[in-house]
């Protein structure tokens, strides 16, 4: 896997939301779903069971590719499973 560079606003983001960051990288290199994003940007989304939530949810990180690394813009997650991942069981 490339290296991971956090922005700022994702290291905020992660904190703020308490996601777990091994989930993030774990999105990043094995999305359920790629979107394709604002300019070069995309959105890698993985369903995963949320231990603080006790839930099932998605999490998706917006992130830009480059030759050398990944940056990550953002996370976020979210419940609205069949929004990120259509046909997939909530």
């Amino acid at each position: 896997m490339k290296r991971l560079r956090w922005t700022a606003h994702a290291e905020t983001n992660l904190r703020e939301r308490e996601l777990d960051r091994a989930e993030v990288e774990l999105t990043v290199e094995s999305p359920d779903r790629r979107i394709a994003g604002r300019g070069e940007r995309q959105i890698l989304v993985r369903k995963y069971a949320d231990k603080a939530l006790r839930q099932p949810m998605v999490l998706c990180v917006v992130a830009e590719e480059r030759a050398e690394e990944t940056i990550v813009v953002t996370v976020y997650r979210s419940s609205r499973i069949e929004k990120y991942l259509p046909g997939a069981a909530p």
